[in-house]
């Protein structure tokens, strides 16, 4: 199963490799807004840009460039001390990030990212990194995610601060070319329910896949660290599920998936793991439009979803 489909969902998705070298060529003039090398940091946003949150505070951690926590907006820890707090914001009017940053205004550095120039997270931080070219039409959040933690590698990568095993941006980006039209096991998106799995950085990608799978399939999927799978999670394995690594597997995780009759997803080298984990991710997107369309729905619309959350004033 080669094709991606054809959806606004789906244009979105194949154009990630473009945009990822974009997002690197962009550096330059988004630095101000990003981290300083030992600063303790904060990174702040809401689903998906919180799952990003999470993959970055890993790397930048693993990598030695300062300690880093991830928060959903609305469960910071107001009082605890950091030198930045960094937001990411696809659309610069989510309500919880926004109200965060005016609460933080003048006791802490800020910065963000977002793809609009034009909404109130440009007052609301004290720099702004603006990814326009990763801006998307679509409900479901997939190029500017991904654009997002592309940005944030690149510059870990500029001050020698990737963590060991983490690929460089260009042979990420070589893989994501992969990944945009590698075929699909064809059995995978018939199946049931899917459990993702991450380790380190790649734990935020797992809850990423998850969360689309959700939101544009409305499709039953979990997400866990991939040494958690054993304590719990693997019970709900068997024929017709699914489990989905993003990096390589645990010893001995994929006989356990094999021996309660669950099946693993590999690339087309026969790996579970063998692509840059982003990379990755856009076949988990590509799956989500897939399984979508098989049950009827719509990705460009999917059920019970708006672009932004903005609540109402004197909201409870």
């Amino acid at each position: 199963m080669s094709a991606i489909g054809s959806s606004r969902t789906s244009a979105e998705i194949a154009s990630q490799p473009a945009v990822w070298r974009q997002a690197a060529a962009s550096l330059p003039r988004q630095a101000s807004a990003l981290p300083r090398r030992g600063e303790r940091v904060a990174v702040v946003g809401c689903g998906t840009s919180w799952f990003m949150a999470q993959s970055y505070a890993v790397l930048r951690e693993t990598g030695g460039h300062g300690e880093t926590d991830a928060f959903a907006a609305s469960e910071f820890p107001v009082g605890r001390r950091y030198d930045r707090v960094l937001a990411i914001t696809r659309s610069g009017t989510t309500t919880e990030v926004l109200d965060l940053l005016h609460r933080l205004k003048g006791t802490v550095a800020t910065g963000a990212v977002t793809a609009d120039p034009d909404t109130p997270v440009m007052r609301a931080a004290d720099a702004v990194a603006v990814l326009d070219f990763a801006d998307e039409e679509s409900v479901v959040q997939t190029r500017f995610a991904t654009a997002n933690l592309a940005l944030l590698r690149a510059h870990l990568e500029s001050e020698n601060a990737l963590p060991a095993g983490v690929l460089p941006l260009d042979d990420a980006v070589r893989d994501a070319e992969r990944a945009v039209s590698e075929p699909l096991d064809a059995a995978v998106p018939g199946a049931e329910q899917f459990t993702f799995l991450g380790t380190g950085w790649t734990c935020g990608l797992a809850l990423e896949a998850a969360l689309k799978m959700r939101e544009a399939a409305g499709a039953w999927t979990e997400a866990y660290p991939a040494m958690e799978y054993r304590h719990g999670p693997i019970s709900i394995t068997g024929p017709g599920r699914v489990t989905w690594a993003f990096g390589r597997l645990p010893e001995g995780l994929a006989g356990d998936v094999d021996r309660v009759g669950g099946t693993l997803v590999a690339d087309s080298t026969g790996v579970a793991g063998s692509l840059d984990p982003l990379a990755d991710l856009i076949r988990a997107q590509r799956l989500a439009v897939v399984c979508a369309k098989a049950r009827g729905h719509d990705p460009d619309r999917p059920r019970n979803l708006t672009r932004s959350v903005v609540l109402e004033d004197g909201r409870a």
